[in-house]
C-alpha cells in the first residue's frame, strides 16, 4: 500500500477554509487506498505572534526551556484542528504532539535548535505504522522534538520540512509533498519579477542552494534527510489536490549521499590579471571568462581581489590561456599585466553534512596548517569545500584532508 507524508505550511492552513481544503485533499488520497501520515506548521504567523508576546510580556528574560514550550503552542493547536477537520470528513484521525508516548522525533537537548537522534527517532516511528494500519490518519506537529528529559524541543525555523523529510526516511514513505503558497519553486521570488516560471524538475543540490541563499520554499536542513529512493515535490496549496503537478525535487545522487575527499588528477596552474581598481570595472570579468570559455579551456576556480582577478586553469592548457588573456589585457585599458603562476593542486573535499556543521572550514583547514602546507586560495558552498595548496604539496596535503572525515 502506497504511503505519502504531506507537509502543510502556515500559509497554507490560514484559515478555516484552507484547513477544510487540506483535510479533503488528505481525505482523498485515503480513500484511494493510500496510507497517509500529515505533518502540519503554525497557523499563519501564530508563531511571529506568540514570539512578540513573549518579548513584550517577559523583556527577553524567558528562558530557553519556557520559550520552546510557548511556541509549540502554534503546532499544538494546528494538529487539533487538522485532525478534527479530518474526522468531521469521515476518516479516523488522531493528532500526537511531543507530550504523547507517540511522539516520534526525538532529539538532543539544544531545546531551540535541536539536532535529531535519528535512530531513537527511527523506532518511535513505528508508533505511526500501527496507527495506519489500523486505518488512522496520523497528525504530527512540524517543528517540535523532544529530548531524553521530556522537555519539548524546536528544530529551527522551517523545522517542519525538516520532520516531514525526516518521518519519510523512518517511514520508508513513497513519496513526500510539501504543500506551500507556491506552486512549486521559480526560478526566481515571482514577489519580485514577474517573468518567473515554475519549475518542473529541480536537483537536491540545486534546492540545498537555493534554500540556503535566501529562497523561502523548503529549509535545506530538511534535505539531508531526502532519500533519493523517495519522492518528493513541491504543491500549491490552492489546488487542494495532493495529486496535483508542482515541481519534482530529483535525487540526492550517491555522490551527494556520501562523504568525499578527492584530488584532482591533472595539476593547475595560475594566472593573475590585474588593474587599477577593475573589481568596480563592469564588464572586465564577463570578457576574461568569455574567451577562455570560446577557446574550450574550462576554469576551475576564479579568485577576485580590488586590483586583481585571477583563474585556476587545467596546467596543459595554461600557455594558451595565458597568450589569449595577454591579447586582452593589451587591447583593455583597464587591464595592465598578467602573470602565469605556479603549478597547484586541487583538494575538494565534500559531505551532506557541511550545510549544519560550524567551523567545518577550521578543521578541515587545520591539519594543513599544523604541517605548515599553504592554501593557495580556498572556497566552499553548502555541501563542499575547495582547496587549492601549491603543487608539490598536493598528495600530502590530500591524505591530511582525508583523515578529517575518516
Amino acid at each position: 500500500m502506497e504511503l505519502i507524508v504531506a507537509k502543510f505550511g502556515g500559509t497554507s492552513i490560514g484559515n478555516g477554509e484552507k484547513i477544510k481544503k487540506a483535510a479533503q485533499s488528505v481525505v482523498n488520497e485515503f480513500m484511494k487506498g493510500k496510507k497517509v501520515v500529515v505533518v502540519v506548521s503554525a497557523i499563519n504567523k501564530t508563531t511571529d505572534e506568540l514570539l512578540n508576546i513573549v518579548d513584550e510580556a517577559t523583556e527577553e528574560s524567558v528562558t530557553e526551556k519556557q520559550l520552546a514550550e510557548i511556541v509549540s503552542m502554534g503546532e499544538m493547536t494546528s494538529v487539533r484542528v487538522m485532525s478534527s477537520a479530518i474526522e468531521s470528513l469521515g476518516v479516523k484521525s488522531e493528532y500526537i504532539d511531543p507530550y504523547m508516548d507517540k511522539w516520534p522525533i526525538i532529539t538532543n537537548s539544544d531545546l531551540l535548535c535541536a539536532k535529531v537522534n535519528f535512530p531513537e527517532t527511527e523506532i518511535k516511528s513505528r508508533e505511526l505504522m500501527k496507527m495506519m494500519d489500523q486505518g488512522i490518519i496520523p497528525v504530527i506537529c512540524g517543528f517540535l522534538g523532544r529530548d531524553e528529559n521530556g522537555y519539548i524541543t524546536t528544530l529551527g525555523r522551517g523545522g517542519s520540512d525538516i520532520t516531514a523529510f525526516l518521518l519519510g526516511h523512518c517511514l520508508k514513505a513513497d513519496e513526500v509533498i510539501i504543500v506551500t503558497d507556491v506552486g512549486g519553486v521559480m526560478s526566481t521570488d515571482p514577489n519580485k519579477l514577474k517573468t518567473a516560471e515554475k519549475l518542473e524538475k529541480i536537483s537536491v543540490e540545486e534546492m540545498r542552494d537555493l534554500a540556503t541563499h535566501g529562497a523561502q520554499v523548503l529549509h535545506p536542513h530538511a534535505l539531508k534527510y531526502k532519500d533519493p529512493k523517495i519522492n518528493a515535490k513541491i504543491i500549491g496549496y490552492e489546488h487542494g489536490d495532493l495529486s496535483a503537478p508542482g515541481t519534482e525535487i530529483i535525487g540526492p545522487s550517491k555522490n551527494e549521499m556520501m562523504k568525499t575527499t578527492a584530488l584532482n588528477a591533472d595539476p593547475i596552474s595560475v594566472i593573475a590579471v590585474v588593474g587599477e581598481e577593475i573589481l568596480t570595472k563592469p564588464g572586465i570579468l564577463a570578457e576574461l571568462a568569455y574567451t577562455l570559455s570560446k577557446n574550450d579551456i574550462n576554469i576551475y576556480g576564479v579568485s577576485t581581489g580590488q586590483n586583481s582577478i585571477t583563474f585556476f586553469i587545467n596546467t596543459h592548457e595554461a600557455e594558451k590561456a595565458h597568450e589569449i588573456l595577454h591579447d586582452v589585457v593589451v587591447e583593455n585599458e583597464n587591464l595592465s599585466s598578467l602573470s602565469l603562476g605556479i603549478e597547484i593542486s586541487m583538494i575538494t573535499v565534500t559531505s551532506p553534512d557541511f550545510i549544519d556543521t560550524p567551523g567545518i572550514i577550521t578543521e578541515i583547514t587545520e591539519p594543513l596548517c599544523r604541517d605548515k602546507i599553504n592554501i593557495v586560495e580556498i572556497s566552499s558552498s553548502q555541501t563542499s569545500v575547495v582547496i587549492f595548496v601549491d603543487g608539490k604539496d598536493g598528495k600530502k596535503a590530500y591524505e591530511l584532508v582525508r583523515g578529517v572525515l575518516e
